[in-house]
């Protein structure tokens, strides 16, 4: 479907204030981490299902199991390549708990043994294909994250916290941008958009650093609840009556949230660059203390 392109000069381009505006249009854009190559992956289940029709009962049910775990593999592969996108986007992240590109390997291995059994195949073929399909799917898809990232000295325990309080809030922001669908109006959903990058924005600082938490729960927890109630209702409002002043009315609750938001990012980056000011100031002392000068 075509999409309207908006700028600075066009019309409806000069509403957005204050911060909002210096932020470019791919601003937090993100690529999608699935990709047709993971998308293809389901294609050979699909024709493994219709070549094993005419293989007998033995060959239809090694088709059939074959198919079966060629199709949890891509399943699989999708949620690992979604998985290792987070991970890398974030400076302070844990391996993936399941690693599910490597088990996709695995079953997609298996698939195609089981492929080459429905077709005759001796066991020693079997082994050999699947063999050559797991290392072919990890010489292309990769292996998933095997250690923590950026967790030294880091309390896991707030770390956990953190981890709850960023679920929620990424739970408010779906259940926003679900709303807005209802809506249909695709410049109030932009606008969602960029409000949304400021929010994770201040989600990385508090992953960074759990000790911001405090400083940062209510914005992530009960300014994101009243957004999320006023973005349904303006849609319900909106879907009906396409009421003008009601869309005005909700952007600008957007501008002073995202203003908020941006104020509160700031202001803990500052705290932690004091923090970090004062240790190297008590440090200096003790050295000095010790006679160790530094010049």
């Amino acid at each position: 479907m075509a999409q309207r392109f908006g700028g600075k000069y066009s019309p409806q381009g000069g509403t957005q204030k204050g911060d909002s505006a210096e932020r470019g249009t791919f601003t937090g854009a993100k690529v999608d981490p699935v990709g047709a190559r993971a998308n293809l992956m389901f294609l050979p289940a699909i024709i493994l299902v219709f070549m094993s029709l005419a293989q007998g009962a033995l060959g239809l049910a090694a088709g059939l199991l074959g198919a079966g775990a060629m199709t949890l593999g891509a399943w699989l592969l999708r949620g690992g390549l979604t998985a290792e996108a987070a991970y890398h986007s974030r400076k302070v992240a844990r391996r993936p708990a399941l690693p599910r590109k490597t088990l996709g390997a695995i079953l997609a291995g298996i698939g195609t043994g089981l492929a080459a059994l429905s077709h005759d195949g001796g066991i020693v073929a079997a082994v050999l294909f699947g063999a050559a399909a797991t290392g072919l799917h990890l010489a292309a898809f990769g292996i998933d994250p095997l250690k923590d990232k950026g967790m030294e000295g880091i309390d896991t325990f707030q770390q956990d916290r953190v981890a709850r309080v960023v679920d929620e809030a990424e739970a408010h922001m779906a259940a926003m941008s679900d709303a807005l669908t209802r809506a249909g109006d695709r410049r109030v959903s932009a606008r969602m958009e960029q409000f949304q990058t400021v929010v994770r924005d201040l989600i990385r600082t508090v992953e960074e650093d759990p000790r911001d938490l405090t400083a940062a729960r209510k914005y992530l927890g009960v300014y994101l609840l009243g957004a999320r109630d006023a973005s349904a209702k303006f849609a319900d409002i909106y879907a009906r009556t396409q009421d003008a002043k009601a869309r005005d009315d909700y952007l600008a609750l957007l501008d002073d949230l995202e203003r908020n938001f941006t104020d509160r990012t700031k202001t803990l980056l500052l705290d932690d660059h004091s923090d970090l000011t004062v240790e190297i100031e008590v440090l200096r002392d003790r050295l000095q203390r010790e006679g160790v000068r530094l010049d």
